[in-house]
């Protein structure tokens, strides 16, 4: 994870050419808009699950249970199948090499793309999260209604990440900048400033969504339309984020960072410091206590082009430095800061993503109720490179969390526990008592526990049973950087081969 802040810190301090950035004036499908607000109250209290999330946990338990049986089952008959855990997945931080080693994990435990011990897991699934470049593949995954991790490679990522519109020199990327700039303009007409998360997240969808333009219309609200999600035949996906407290002077997230959950039906905390939800749907909507200021909602904010975007968003780490776009040489962030710049000028609001605060003079939200915005950044920034916290909270009575880390705490960008010891260290601090005991990171790497599977919490009812799977070159070289932003197609195969 380190190395990820680092490369992404130098990038923006980096002078850079901008692309030339023409201003337009043309229809968008990105901008928010107005809508007629629901019949149902806009904020909750964190004090249960939403009855949305509630009711499809509920239909989703006879799909994943049958799944999870046959599956225990053919590993071996004599499993008892009667009474079944609640499992879930997660993804961690690590821009493509995480995305494309988390996809291999996908891919090995899903019965429609792979033949090996571990095939029909997938289908027993309650949950699934994703953590920046976990959020991507999670985005990818979802937002193109489930398919196979070999149907993504073969339709969209392979081409997507070889010619990457994240490399400003490729013809393609100069024409997708003109449209991403009309994008980024019609959400400025809206009346929403946008930042550099804007054209971050639009240029990622190009190569993550197959929709029109880049996926341009897809929302993360609009997941629950999509017919794996309303057959209920898939895990319900969460993605995270991390709040900054700007108005204590803050840049960067500190250890206690509010942990903030972004998915179909809700958007929110459970943190102390937040401890509410609103409507994914709704985000943007002007509140005051929960109650809208004006006669409409706003639709469209979820943009989840955004939403990825504001996982892995770490143009914070310049701090009070303003993104600019010079002459000198070519850069991705002096790109994106020239996109942003034709809409305003720059300062360093644009440094985060922005979301219109719902819980705004919410008396719930004691930290955040004075707050007209909250300003959201990658979840991993405070060294909580695995979304597992929204799994250990106990409204979600998670029994199984199979953890994929595939962060880059060491040298050579393979995890070694640190990050999932500080989730457990904060849990503690919380006042969360599900999430099994972590040994340090010494243990870790003398036990070669950063290796191999391990199993935390065995034995033990009260705890939430961890199994961990650290990034390994199993198959294929897969310690890339997270600065990496392109990738041949051997790679992209290699490191999320078919299972045979």
């Amino acid at each position: 994870m380190l190395s990820s802040l680092l490369f992404f810190g130098a990038l923006l301090l980096s002078t850079c050419t901008a692309v030339a950035v023409p201003k337009r004036a043309l229809p968008s499908g990105y901008a928010p808009r107005k809508a007629t607000c629901p019949s149902t109250p806009l904020v909750r209290p964190a004090t249960s699950l939403s009855s949305q999330e509630t009711a499809y946990i509920a239909h989703r338990a006879g799909p994943a249970q049958k799944g999870l049986a046959a599956w225990l089952e053919k590993t071996n008959s004599a499993f008892t199948t009667s009474s079944l855990p609640t499992v879930a997945l997660t993804t961690s931080g690590g821009g493509y090499r995480s995305l494309l080693s988390g996809a291999g994990v996908i891919q090995g435990l899903d019965a429609r793309d792979s033949s090996v011990g571990t095939s029909g897991l997938f289908q027993g699934l309650t949950y699934q999260a994703g953590l920046s470049g976990g959020a991507w593949l999670l985005s990818s995954f979802a937002g193109n209604d489930y398919p196979t991790i070999t149907s993504l490679k073969t339709n969209l990522w392979t081409q997507a990440f070889e010619d990457s519109l994240l490399l400003p020199e490729y013809l393609l990327a100069a024409l997708a900048y003109v449209e991403v700039t009309n994008d980024i303009l019609a959400k400025e007409s809206a009346g929403f400033p946008p930042t550099l998360t804007d054209p971050w997240g639009r240029l990622l969808s190009y190569q993550l969504l197959d929709g029109f333009d880049g996926g341009v219309l897809d929302t993360l609200s609009g997941i629950t339309g999509l017919s794996n999600f309303t057959s209920f035949a898939v895990p319900y996906p969460i993605i995270t984020s991390l709040a900054v407290k700007t108005f204590e002077g803050q840049c960067l997230p500190g250890p206690n960072a509010t942990q903030m959950e972004l998915h179909p039906y809700e958007f929110g905390s459970w943190d102390n410091q937040l401890s509410a939800f609103t409507q994914t749907a709704y985000l943007g909507t002007s509140l005051s206590n929960g109650v809208p200021t004006t006669g409409s909602c706003i639709v469209n904010y979820d943009n989840l082009g955004y939403v990825l975007g504001t996982s892995s968003n770490l143009f914070n780490e310049a701090c009070s430095v303003v993104p600019s776009a010079t002459n000198l040489s070519t850069s991705l962030t002096g790109d994106l800061a020239a996109i942003v710049e034709a809409a305003h000028a720059l300062s360093t609001r644009d440094e985060y993503a922005v979301y219109p605060n719902p819980f705004f003079a919410y008396p719930r939200s004691s930290l955040y109720e004075s707050q007209t915005d909250l300003f959201l950044v990658d979840g991993g920034e405070a060294l909580q490179n695995n979304p597992i916290w929204p799994l250990i909270q106990p409204y979600r009575n998670v029994d199984v969390i199979l953890v994929n880390d595939n962060s880059a705490d060491t040298s050579t960008n393979f995890p070694n526990g640190s990050e999932i010891l500080t989730t457990y260290v904060q849990s503690l601090s919380a006042g969360l008592t599900k999430m099994p005991v972590i040994p340090s990171v010494d243990t870790f790497i003398s036990e070669g526990l950063n290796k191999r599977p391990t199993f935390f919490g065995c034995n033990d009812n009260t705890k939430t049973t961890i199994v961990y799977i650290p990034n390994v070159n199993y198959t294929f070289p897969s310690n890339e950087p997270t600065s990496k932003l392109q990738y041949e197609p051997s790679e992209t195969s290699g490191k999320s081969p078919i299972p045979s």
